[in-house]
C-alpha cells in the first residue's frame, strides 16, 4: 500500500449544496445579496429574547436544562395549536410536533413514508431544499407547473387518472407549498386546495403542506390549509424562522396522532431542543408575537413595494412577474431569450447576487429564464441599488450575446 489515500465513494443520496447566489462566489464586499432569503436582521426581536433566554436560565434553568425540559415545549406546542385555528386547522397538542426547523420535519415525512424507489411529486417550480431531501430518500420525482392560481392540480388529477388506469405507481407524497410560493410567490387557489385534498383521499397519498411564509400576509384574508380539508392524508408544516429567528431551529409538524407518532419516532426518545423551547414558550407567554407580525408584514410589503418599484424603473419591459401578496420573493421570467445561470457571473461583477431559475427544477433547461430575487433581506434604497446593478449585468450579458452573433 503506497501513501497516498484513495478517494473515497460516498453514497449517492448525500444531498448537493444548496444555491446561495453570486454572492458567494464574488471577491467584492459590497454585494446586495438578493439571493437571501432570509429575514431582515433588524426585525429580530432582541430585547424580548433575551428575557425569555435569561428567564430560561435564572428562573427555570434547574428543568429546562435537564432532557425533559421545563414547561417550554408544552406551552410551544399548545400556542402552534391555537395559532392554526386561522389557517382552519383544529389540532390537539399532541397532534404537533415541534422540530429543527421544518427542514428536518420533510426528512422526517420522507424517512416515515417513503421506501427507495417510491414516487414524489412536486410543483415545478419549487423550493430546492425539499428536492435535495427528496432525492437523498431515493425516490422517483415528477413535476407539475405552477400557474397565478399556483399548482396545476388539474394537471395533478389527469396523471392520476391515466397513472391508475395503466397501473403505474401512484404517489406516496405531494410536496406543496400553498402561501407565497418559494420561489414563485403565488397563492394556491381556494378551489384547488380542496380538490387536491379530495384527490389526496381518493387516491391514498400524503400531501406535504410546507407554510412557512403564511404569517407574512400582506392581505387580511387567510386561505384554509389544505390540511383542513384532509387532515387524514396531509401534514402541515411550520416555523418560528420567518417571523422570530432563523437561527432557533424551531419549526414543526402537524398531522395525525398516529402520523405525527411516527414521525416523532425518529427523534429516538429525544426532541428538539427542549431548552430552545423554553426560551420561545418564555417569548409566547410574555410578548405579543402577533403584534410583531404585524410589524413585519408592514416592513415586508413595503420592501416589496421598494422592489417591484424598481424593476419597473430599471428593468421595465425586461421581465415580468406575479405581484407577491406576502412571503419574501419575487419570481422574473425575462421576457428575451436568457440563460440565468450565466447571467448569475455577469451580476457577480455588477455586485449583486440572486439565485437562477435552473435550481427550483427537475429539468435545469426549465429554469433558464427566471431569476428568484428576495426582498426581505435588505431595505429600500439598497434593494434599488441591487436592481440597478442587475439590470447593468443583463445589459453587459446582451451585449456579449449579440457580439458573439457577429
Amino acid at each position: 500500500m503506497g501513501d497516498k489515500l484513495a478517494p473515497f465513494r460516498f453514497a449517492k443520496r448525500v444531498p448537493q449544496q444548496a444555491p446561495m447566489g453570486a454572492a458567494q462566489a464574488s471577491n467584492r464586499t459590497d454585494v446586495v445579496p438578493l439571493s437571501y432569503g432570509s429575514p431582515a436582521s433588524a426585525s429580530f426581536p432582541y430585547d424580548a429574547l433575551q428575557q425569555a433566554a435569561s428567564d430560561a436560565i435564572q428562573t427555570q434553568g434547574h428543568a429546562a436544562l435537564q432532557y425533559s425540559g421545563a414547561d417550554g415545549p408544552a406551552v410551544v406546542r399548545q400556542w402552534i395549536a391555537e395559532r392554526s385555528v386561522l389557517r382552519g386547522i383544529h389540532a390537539a397538542p399532541q397532534e404537533v410536533l415541534v422540530t429543527y426547523g421544518s427542514g428536518q420535519a420533510i426528512d422526517f415525512a420522507c424517512r416515515a413514508i417513503l421506501e427507495p424507489g417510491d414516487h414524489v411529486w412536486v410543483e415545478a417550480p419549487t423550493f430546492f431544499g425539499a428536492l435535495n431531501t427528496f432525492r437523498s430518500s431515493e425516490a422517483v420525482l415528477t413535476s407539475f407547473p405552477i400557474d397565478e392560481q399556483g399548482l396545476r392540480v388539474d394537471l395533478v388529477e389527469e396523471a392520476l387518472e391515466q397513472s391508475a388506469r395503466a397501473n403505474l405507481p401512484l404517489p406516496k407524497l405531494l410536496y406543496c407549498i400553498p402561501n407565497y410560493h418559494n420561489p414563485g410567490g403565488i397563492s394556491l387557489s381556494l378551489s384547488r386546495r380542496k380538490r387536491l385534498a379530495e384527490l389526496a383521499l381518493a387516491y391514498n397519498f400524503f400531501i406535504l403542506e410546507d407554510d412557512a411564509y403564511s404569517e407574512l400576509n400582506f392581505g387580511a384574508v387567510y386561505l384554509p390549509a389544505i390540511y383542513s380539508f384532509a387532515p387524514q392524508r396531509t401534514i402541515y408544516l411550520g416555523t418560528f424562522s420567518k417571523t422570530i429567528a432563523p437561527s432557533i431551529r424551531l419549526g414543526w409538524a402537524i398531522a395525525s396522532q398516529d402520523t405525527a407518532g411516527k414521525l416523532g419516532s425518529f427523534f429516538h426518545g429525544s426532541r428538539a431542543s427542549a431548552f430552545t423551547q423554553q426560551i420561545i414558550g418564555n417569548l409566547l407567554s410574555g410578548y405579543s408575537l402577533e403584534t410583531h407580525i404585524e410589524q413585519l408584514i408592514a416592513r415586508y410589503r413595503e420592501q416589496r413595494d421598494s422592489m417591484l418599484a424598481a424593476l419597473d424603473k430599471h428593468l421595465n419591459g425586461v421581465v415580468e412577474y406575479a405581484v407577491p401578496e406576502g412571503g419574501f420573493f419575487v419570481w422574473l421570467r425575462f421576457k428575451e431569450e436568457v440563460d440565468t445561470g450565466e447571467l448569475v457571473t455577469y451580476a457577480t461583477e455588477r455586485g449583486v447576487s440572486f439565485i437562477d431559475g435552473r435550481q427550483f427544477y427537475l429539468s435545469p433547461e426549465d429554469g433558464k429564464r427566471y431569476a428568484r430575487l428576495s426582498f426581505s433581506y435588505c431595505e429600500g434604497e439598497v434593494l434599488e441599488l441591487g436592481i440597478i446593478r442587475l439590470a447593468e449585468a443583463y445589459q453587459d450579458y446582451r451585449d456579449d450575446q449579440a457580439a458573439q452573433t457577429v
